[in-house]
């Protein structure tokens, strides 16, 4: 394995936040090849200097602290863990998939403590600010696998400012555990520590949640929409516990507008909510399904927790049928299929032949769910067959759930052929790599609306947190020019990768046997997107070509820079077998190019590619 380059200047950021000196980053920097092999192997040197990670795959330093605050306070710090949630139900969750995966648990072992506002010395009931409330599964330490595949697989887990904003509440005193506070409001008397309380299923002081657009707020406030001015100023000093919530509010709806097609101004709130709809977003994003309205958009604090929750919504829809996962998804989508579900059939290739031997097993009478695809597929870009699967799903009665995230809806129009569109809003639609957030959109000409938004009306929770609401709207008000842009760059690099000899395969949308189905969805100003990656013969030449390359390199994409990771390597260490079964080969290097000078990207990739030593590579 090549040592040398990593001494080279761009190398020196081992678990660095991406972007530099960025709180909440949601990449990390693993520079070089030997340091992604190092993470993958648990190896001290490298885990020593994790600043973050990846939120799913690394609990955050301020989440961390907090949840050790907690089970200092109600637990044994020798033996037990803490696992955040924004919310009860999602403490519920995960303490029946603790039972579902370990059934000889003792479920005593478990502890649910919801933290609300003091009623004395937090802000009041009535009051107008964000409120601090979080929601601890206290369990043993010999169970944090358990918990992590949890934490990772669905994305429920809160995020690390709502852990920094109820930290400061929990140290003040101005949070508490609900069962110290009696039904009349004041402080029950304790004669010192106790190991756990006995949970009391009422927040107080905490008003119930306030509907507004028919979303209710998940942060326990009321979210009337007031004016309130917005700056950079403005929200920076606003932030800790003097949020306004109403703020807030009119971050959220304005995100759903914008992922709805009928909010495309980059003006400040909430100046941009008064203005009348962008009639030619609204037509382009709704042409082929009346009906549609940012009433069927909903917001999750992270992408995978809208697939999650999808897969869940269809189960208490249709009952806990099998579903199929058709491509070679992204890791945890098949992990939420295969864990929560009573069964997953899996197509890795994502093939015609495939589909036809669902078609055989349909026609045989086997029933299912719900088919879950990406559009296009992460990493190998394939794109599938869409116009087929919505004419057997209409003929065997299954949903179809469509990942857009890499396409996204500015590029392609999905939507006709799915039941349900889902989105990662960490990536592209934010961009700037400092919070996450997912989306959730269901199709008003779909046989199943009815029932599913009948399902999310009882079980729907806003659960982002307020702060990363603000972020996320800030972030997203360039998305269209950035989107242009982002296309660009990406067709530019893919062009340059695939003159190079060292390289067997470029992966791009606008390439392959597949381009035919991602160009049946792609709308007249819609692109390929930045998302691509390349397989090399040799896997030295991978890593000198990757230990070279000058741009950021970590987990994630859809960053407004360029960000490159090893990614099977990442993503698929531990089943490397496995993966290259399906195309997704060890040296496999993934790009999410941004918005850098065009003649910049070329003299970067190319640079990097002229590392790589000549030679034989057959």
């Amino acid at each position: 394995m090549p040592g040398f380059v990593t001494d080279l200047p761009w190398n020196q950021t081992i678990g660095d936040p991406v972007p530099a000196n960025t709180p909440h980053a949601v990449s990390v920097s693993l520079p070089t090849w030997k340091a992604n092999v190092a993470y993958e192997e648990g190896e001290a040197w490298i885990l020593d200097k994790m600043q973050c990670g990846y939120p799913r795959f690394f609990i955050a330093k301020p989440i961390e602290r907090l949840a050790q605050a907690i089970v200092r306070q109600h637990g044994d710090q020798q033996s037990d863990k803490a696992m955040l949630f924004p919310t009860h139900s999602c403490a519920i969750r995960c303490k029946d998939f603790f039972h579902r995966q370990q059934p000889k648990i003792d479920l005593s072992s478990l502890h649910i403590l919801d933290y609300v506002p003091h009623p004395e010395k937090g802000p009041s009931a009535q009051s107008k600010k964000v409120l601090p409330r979080v929601t601890a599964l206290v369990y043993p330490k010999e169970l944090w696998p358990v918990a992590k595949s949890f934490w990772q697989h669905t994305g429920e887990g809160i995020s690390s400012r709502q852990a920094d904003f109820c930290q400061k509440a929990f140290d003040d005193g101005s949070m508490v555990e609900a069962s110290t506070v009696s039904p009349s409001g004041t402080p029950r008397l304790s004669k010192g520590p106790r190991r756990y309380q006995k949970h009391v299923s009422v927040d107080y002081g905490i008003p119930p949640a306030a509907i507004t657009n028919g979303h209710a707020d998940g942060n326990g406030t009321a979210t009337a929409e007031v004016g309130a001015p917005d700056s950079v100023q403005f929200v920076e000093e606003r932030f800790g516990r003097n949020l306004d919530v109403t703020f807030a509010a009119q971050a959220r709806l304005a995100i759903r507008k914008r992922i709805a097609g009928s909010l495309s101004a980059n003006e400040d709130l909430p100046l941009s909510l008064e203005k009348p709809s962008d009639t030619d977003a609204v037509n382009e994003r709704s042409r082929d399904v009346p009906g549609f309205s940012v009433d069927d958009v909903y917001l999750y604090p992270m992408g995978m927790n809208a697939i999650f929750h999808s897969h869940q919504a269809l189960m208490h829809a249709r009952g806990e049928l099998p579903s199929v996962m058709f491509g070679f998804p992204y890791v945890d989508t098949l992990k939420v299929l295969e864990k929560f579900g009573p069964s997953t059939t899996f197509y890795g290739f994502g093939s015609a032949e495939e589909l036809d031997d669902l078609e055989r097993r349909l026609e045989a009478g086997e029933k299912y769910l719900a088919l879950y695809c990406e559009f296009p597929g992460n990493p190998l870009l394939r794109t599938p067959d869409l116009k087929r699967i919505r004419s057997l799903a209409d003929k065997h009665d299954f949903a179809v759930v469509v990942d857009e995230t890499i396409g996204n809806f500015l590029n392609v129009h999905v939507l006709p052929y799915a039941d349900v569109v889902v989105s990662s809003l960490t990536k592209v639609f934010s961009g700037d790599s400092n919070v996450m957030g997912g989306s959730l959109i269901l199709n008003p000409q779909s046989q199943y609306y009815g029932i599913l938004k009948r399902v999310l009306e009882s079980e729907y929770e806003d659960k982002q947190f307020a702060e990363d609401s603000i972020y996320m709207e800030r972030n997203s008000r360039d998305f269209i020019t950035r989107t242009h842009r982002i296309n660009h760059n990406g067709e530019a690099v893919a062009d340059i990768l695939r003159s190079h000899p060292a390289i067997k395969q470029v992966n791009y949308p606008k390439y392959g046997p597949t381009k035919q189905y991602y160009d049946a969805c792609k709308l007249p100003t819609g692109g390929y997107g930045g998302l691509l990656s390349a397989t090399f013969h040799r896997m030295e030449d991978a890593e000198v070509f990757f230990d070279y390359l000058q741009t950021e390199k970590g987990p994630s994409l859809g960053t407004n820079f360029t960000l490159s990771s090893p990614f099977v390597i990442l993503a698929h260490y531990n089943e490397l077998e496995w993966a290259a079964k399906y195309g997704c080969e060890a040296t496999l290097v993934r790009f999410s190019i941004g918005l850098e000078d065009n003649e910049v990207l070329r003299k970067t990739f190319e640079s990097a590619l002229s590392a790589i030593p000549k030679g034989d590579r057959t």
